[in-house]
């Protein structure tokens, strides 16, 4: 097995959490000569692992980490937000997949503003008019299609 990419997602709430509650939720860790695992929780780190034994490559891992996440710590960013991936080919290249969640298709430029132009409090950061089109699982595939080796019926463990 080659490790042929090197990749990181990044969510909007990866990073919300504290070093005191990630290490109450057991930080864990997996590697060997031919690849690593970490994420914030045991059983996707194990997900992942899992899927590199099978011969999967970082992406496929790094989509069956990703949606182990959203089931086992679903505030690290899950399949109803967004967030990018970043990857890093062994000749140097790079690309990025942003699968940040988008504007609904009637939102609108003033939507968050009263009739004098200001801005309403709360209106963007509660309720139905604070939502967005959620990305994950449109990028998480796209990912697996473009670069990944295995199906994504074979992420389910």
């Amino acid at each position: 097995m080659k490790l042929i990419y090197r990749i990181a997602i990044f969510t909007l709430f990866l990073f919300s959490f504290s070093l005191a509650e990630a290490n109450a939720r057991y930080i864990s860790e997996a590697h060997g000569k031919q690849g690593m695992v970490v994420t914030s929780e045991k059983i996707a780190t194990h997900v992942g692992v899992d899927i590199l034994a099978q011969g999967g490559n970082a992406i496929d891992a790094a989509v069956a980490v990703g949606f182990a996440l959203a089931v086992t710590y679903p505030t690290a960013g899950n399949i109803g937000g967004g967030g990018f991936m970043v990857i890093s080919f062994p000749d140097g290249r790079a690309t990025t997949i942003d699968f940040r969640e988008t504007a609904p298709q009637k939102a609108s430029r003033d939507m968050y503003l009263d009739e004098n132009g200001e801005v309403i409090p709360g209106k963007s950061t509660i309720g139905y008019a604070a939502c967005g089109v959620p990305g994950t699982v449109a990028g998480l595939t796209l990912a697996l299609k473009k670069y990944g080796t295995m199906p994504l019926s074979a992420q389910v463990c």
